[in-house]
């Protein structure tokens, strides 16, 4: 076994902490981007088994309460994932500039926050699942269902939030593999769980919940591990998990604009969501089919999305804003040829693939004719989500919020109501949809095009001009005194950059200021 693992190794290697301020972009795109896809694919996994282990063993109605609770779910969760944005945006970018102290408290206050919205989100959550879902029209026959499954999601949303964040910060330092890892290990012990849970105790939807929680629960405890594990990139002490305004203030500036277009677009899904009970439970099941299967063709779309937000992160963090440029347009090309396959393989199977989930052939004919119409908008999207993964991996999160709320507010949900009143029938939902993904998409290569996002780094490194990272004297990199009257900053505390030619001891001066700087970057270097 360790004869295997020695031999893997450098293998390996290609896709841990990967540097992506060198090299060919379209190469150093393509190892994130592997790895991150298989993650996604994993993660697609964890649901479509909860879908098609309740479809078959208990039914369409548990299907439907899981397709009930998905815009109620979104909207809590969006929370956690605008800090889990600001934390991969800030953590690729002080990487990319080599900046160890400031990467170090980003971390900690990112891990603070979590703590504090999820113990608030278990707390007041439940309180408000049944009132909600009984304002959205929720049927009769599922809503004992859909509360019991939300609740315990909700009870559990700590683990899952802390993964999702946890995961966002490895691979904002450039491993990607870390996350695939725990998370094929998690789905694994899913798949049991679930069919324990549901198959042999027969605890229903109930059991589906539960498993999920454990699995994404150990996934984050094995995320925690590996980072702190990784002293070579930066070190995780009890200061830095005590939360610094500066920081605080970095990540909910970059948080919470992608915090809300993501709960925007949770908003317009539960106000699209009343369209959606209207035609039914039938329906409702249908649709949870069609967004499973959808979300495996959107994997790789988000696998290069965000393979494009850490690209653009670390390089703007280096300074190489033309290597963003030429990133982005390798990674389109990448991106839309995958979308192509995939397309042609749901036109091709989608009849099968629904069949796994039910064998009710209203629900199938529907689940097919739904994913035909959206077929037609992959192309469209996978320019969406490339072109916005660069302008947040910029720094400019503002955009793409605006954006969103234009997009959701003029075209995805007045649309929605205007054409399920003149059609009559529920694919009019689904080309709704459709519209809203190719007018997204227009907005994205306006607001490329225009360039602005090419002034919002946060920090430019290897010498390169730009705005100095938030913090105070002890969290810059300390200064040694060379006798030519040069101050060069100390490479010690930067282990990623080359370092300079020794020079003789007593040939430098170092202040004693300067010496409690450097234990401050370094609390286990030997004083002299």
């Amino acid at each position: 076994m360790l004869a295997i693992k020695q031999r893997m190794q450098p293998f390996l290697q290609k896709f841990t902490a990967i540097d992506m301020t060198e090299g060919k972009p379209w190469y150093k795109l393509l190892l994130f981007t592997v790895p991150l896809l298989v993650g996604n694919a994993f993660q697609q996994l964890f649901s479509t088994v909860d879908a098609i282990m309740l479809g078959n063993f208990v039914g369409d109605y548990a299907l439907a309460a899981v397709g009930s609770t998905m815009s109620i779910f979104f909207l809590v969760l969006v929370l956690m994932m605008g800090i889990a944005m600001g934390a991969g945006v800030m953590v690729a970018q002080y990487f990319g500039a080599r900046r160890r102290e400031e990467l170090s408290y980003t971390i900690g206050t990112c891990i603070t926050l979590t703590a504090i919205l999820g113990v608030f989100l278990m707390v007041v959550g439940p309180l408000l699942t049944r009132p909600l879902l009984t304002f959205l029209n929720t049927p009769p026959e599922i809503i004992d269902y859909s509360v019991t499954y939300i609740n315990i999601l909700l009870i559990g949303v700590l683990g899952m939030s802390y993964f999702n964040m946890l995961s966002g910060i490895l691979r904002g330092v450039g491993d990607a593999l870390s996350p695939l890892l725990y998370l094929a290990f998690a789905s694994l012990l899913n798949i049991a769980l679930n069919y324990l849970f549901i198959g042999v105790l027969g605890w229903g939807i109930m059991g589906a919940a539960i498993g999920t929680v454990i699995a994404q629960s150990i996934s984050a405890l094995l995320c925690l591990r590996k980072l702190l594990q990784m002293r070579d990139v930066f070190r995780l002490r009890l200061l830095h998990l005590r939360p610094k305004k500066e920081y605080v203030n970095q990540v909910l500036k970059l948080g919470v604009p992608t915090g809300a277009s993501q709960a925007v677009f949770a908003i317009a899904m539960m106000v699209v969501q009343p369209l959606a009970n209207y035609f039914g439970a039938l329906f409702l099941a249908t649709n949870i089919i069609v967004m499973k299967v959808d979300g495996f063709v959107m994997m790789p779309i988000f696998s290069f999305g965000n393979a494009m937000t850490v690209f653009a992160g670390q390089n703007m963090g280096a300074g190489k804003v033309d290597r963003v440029s030429q990133g982005t347009k390798q990674c389109v090309l990448m991106c839309l040829g995958t979308a192509a396959i995939m397309t042609m393989g749901i036109l091709a199977f989608g009849a099968n693939i629904a069949g796994l989930f039910t064998d009710t052939d209203v629900v199938l004919e529907m689940a097919v004719q739904f994913l035909r119409v959206l077929a037609v908008g992959y192309m469209a999207f996978s320019v969406n989500s490339v072109l916005w993964g660069t302008i947040r991996g910029a720094g400019d999160a503002i955009t793409p919020m605006y954006a969103t709320v234009l997009n959701t507010a003029l075209i995805r949900v007045p649309l929605a109501y205007l054409l399920v009143h003149i059609m009559g029938e529920p694919v009019a939902i689904i080309y709704s949809l459709l519209i809203s993904w190719t007018s997204i998409s227009l907005m994205s290569v306006i607001a490329y095009r225009i360039g602005k996002w090419r002034t919002k780094g946060l920090v430019r490194g290897q010498g390169a001009p730009g705005f100095s990272p938030p913090g105070d004297a002890e969290t810059e990199a300390p200064k040694v005194s060379y006798p030519d009257g040069e101050a060069k900053t100390n490479e010690n505390s930067q282990p990623h950059l080359q370092q300079a030619a020794p020079v003789p001891e007593d040939k430098i001066q170092i202040s004693e200021e300067t010496r409690q700087e450097a234990t401050v970057a370094h609390p286990n270097k030997p004083e002299d």
